[in-house]
């Protein structure tokens, strides 16, 4: 018997499903099937954003590499255990997710959907499911986190070349409510992505994305002119100040000590790195290589995990993203060691094609997914989750 139950979430979504399509002919709006679901998003966004939010670097092989690094991996479930109640809950950072999934920051959501991130917090916050906000979002930091009201809640922060900026970003996510702090940096400079390039397309050089600069006092206060009347200048500014290729370790130690809130450092996949940031005062590591968006032919996500779990012992908790698409992925990246994972381009297909609803949809569907999948794996808890479980494809 688990110790807090959750919902049957996956009996509850396959009796909803099922009895609406037998009974009155209501089958599912959105395409279950991740590879579905990615076409449908596809042909509901303009080629541009289509291109930025389905490619990543170069040829593309890291992002093949976050896939194949699950398909390594195959699990052996055990059998005759009771698994009548689950528990999906983890705790991280002094907080309780019903789930061990949180939303990724993924930035500039008006390109898919018009109302971007506040479609996707109302629906992250109706489902309480756990939500990164990226510094590089259409709408206001503040405004999201009110759209999100008690749910989790994380800020992606980018750390600008102005000192500034990046100071009032931390105010301002601390004054908003957010929980942690998420620095990323695996994005000293914009990766070579292929799809853009081809297509010279950055939506930020459109003014999208840039609502958190815009209304930013550190931000204003190094233009000539207020941004709603010189829009162009203000672009130029942003393109002048985002990032900072010149960031290293003593900066992080720096951003630990700058805030009370927890600094989760986004981006490692080397263990060392992972150690040192710990020793650098982190409050916990997210395993990513930005959805294979940065560096073509850098290691899966997945494979970097087991090493760096093993070489930060449980000092903090470990976090996955990149290549997360069904519940099978999340209990692969748990077995393996994650305290919880992050995932981005489902979400962002469900936004594409229906807003908020489309969030929603694809959210319940994750997590219908995962529960079905633990208790058919013969885990009653994903606190149960263990390396037992998994196999190496080449050892079958």
């Amino acid at each position: 018997m688990v110790d807090r139950p959750s919902d049957p979430y996956g009996q509850d979504r396959q009796r909803d499903v099922y009895t609406a399509g037998m009974f009155a002919d209501r089958p599912p709006e959105l395409p279950v099937r991740y590879e579905r679901l990615r076409e449908a998003a596809l042909e509901a966004m303009s080629d541009e954003a289509a291109a930025y939010v389905a490619g990543g670097a170069g040829g593309e092989a890291t992002m093949a590499a976050n896939r194949r690094s699950f398909d390594d991996w195959r699990i052996v479930p055990r059998l005759l255990r009771d698994v009548t109640e689950r528990d999906l809950h983890v705790d991280l950072l002094g907080r309780t997710f019903d789930v061990p999934f949180a939303l990724a920051p993924l930035g500039v959501q008006t390109i898919v959907h018009e109302e971007g991130e506040l479609a996707t917090a109302r629906a992250a916050g109706d489902l309480n499911v756990p939500m990164c906000l990226s510094s590089v979002a259409s709408h206001r930091m503040e405004e999201v986190a009110e759209a999100l009201g008690e749910t989790p809640k994380w800020f992606q922060l980018y750390w600008s070349s102005e000192r500034a900026i990046m100071e009032s970003f931390v105010e301002r996510a601390e004054s908003a409510g957010f929980d942690a702090i998420v620095l990323t940096v695996d994005v000293p400079i914009l990766g070579w992505r292929e799809r853009d390039i081809e297509r010279a397309y950055l939506p930020t050089l459109a003014g999208e994305g840039l609502a958190n600069y815009l209304s930013d006092p550190a931000f204003r206060e190094g233009l000539d002119g207020p941004p709603e009347e010189y829009p162009d200048a203000a672009v130029q500014h942003f393109i002048d100040v985002f990032g900072n290729p010149a960031l290293d370790w003593d900066d992080l130690e720096d951003l630990c000590g700058m805030t009370d809130l927890p600094v989760v450092v986004k981006g490692l996949l080397h263990p060392a790195d992972a150690a040192e940031a710990v020793a650098r005062g982190v409050d916990a590591v997210a395993v990513s290589n930005h959805g294979g968006r940065q560096v073509d032919g850098s290691i899966g996500a997945l494979e970097a995990l087991p090493g760096i779990v093993e070489r930060i012992e449980g000092r903090v908790p470990v976090t996955l993203d990149s290549g997360i698409r069904r519940g099978s992925d999340v209990i692969k990246a748990l077995a393996l060691g994650a305290d919880a994972v992050m995932v981005g381009r489902p979400f962002a297909c469900g936004l594409a094609i229906a807003g908020e609803a489309g969030v929603h949809e694809v959210l319940t569907n994750l997590r219908a997914d995962l529960d079905v999948t633990l208790s058919n794996v013969g885990r009653p808890s994903v606190a149960d989750l263990d390396r037992s479980l998994l196999v190496r494809t080449e050892e079958l």
